[in-house]
């Protein structure tokens, strides 16, 4: 028997592309032995050193980020790993599926559908969890480089190295085999040494449609 592969999965609450990213890799799991294992990582942080270069729109959209991955850091110190993964579908259901966009509606909402206690909405509010979330964005990032953004995903391959790449950003999320199939491809080019960009301009903006808001 093999063990299944450790697929580590770094993601924003905040970005529709890790989100879709995320649903991918579910359904990939369903058809492959893979045990996804969630962390948190920040556009925020990401984008700390070049805030004032950022467009004036996506600079504003930067201090709202904040407050979800704060709660996630959270529950991420706090509970165990399924519990960070519900929690994750929780608030991408709010924030992508219903359009939220509200941290004081789609925080507690999340949280109570999860089964958490309603007072770690408080994390939102504070940098209590800042140097945890810190550190739990630089161990993604530090795979990848900061040239890149969310989600990142990290496998130790075949040869016992652990190989982390930004995304695969796709849309909408494949389901069933197709699903699968994406996973095969994105860990092979892991055990590609050398490798390190395949690109082509996004035609679609995320599409949702074949997604289901089940938490």
């Amino acid at each position: 028997m093999t063990q299944p592969k450790t697929v580590d999965f770094w993601f924003d609450p905040a970005c529709p592309w890790a989100w879709m990213t995320s649903r991918w890799i579910i359904e990939a799991s369903k058809l492959r032995d893979l045990d996804v294992r969630w962390n948190v990582m920040s556009l925020y942080v990401l984008n700390e050193p070049k805030l004032d270069e950022l467009p004036e729109q996506y600079r504003a959209f930067m201090p709202g980020t904040l407050p979800a991955v704060r709660v996630a850091t959270a529950v991420a110190e706090q509970y165990d790993n399924e519990t960070l993964g519900r929690l994750y579908t929780a608030l991408g259901n709010r924030i992508h599926l219903r359009k939220d966009k509200d941290p004081e509606s789609y925080i507690p909402s999340a949280l109570d559908a999860v089964g958490l206690p309603a007072d770690l909405a408080g994390a939102a509010k504070t940098d209590e969890w800042d140097e945890a979330l810190r550190a739990s964005h630089q161990r993604g990032i530090g795979l990848v480089g900061t040239d890149v953004g969310t989600p990142v995903v990290a496998v130790e391959n075949d040869e016992g190295v652990k190989v982390g790449l930004f995304g695969p950003v796709v849309t909408p999320a494949p389901q069933g085999e197709a699903a699968a199939k994406l996973w095969d491809g994105v860990y092979a080019v892991t055990t590609t040494p050398g490798f390190y960009e395949l690109k082509r301009s996004r035609t679609d903006g995320p599409n949702f449609d074949n997604l289901v808001d089940d938490l």
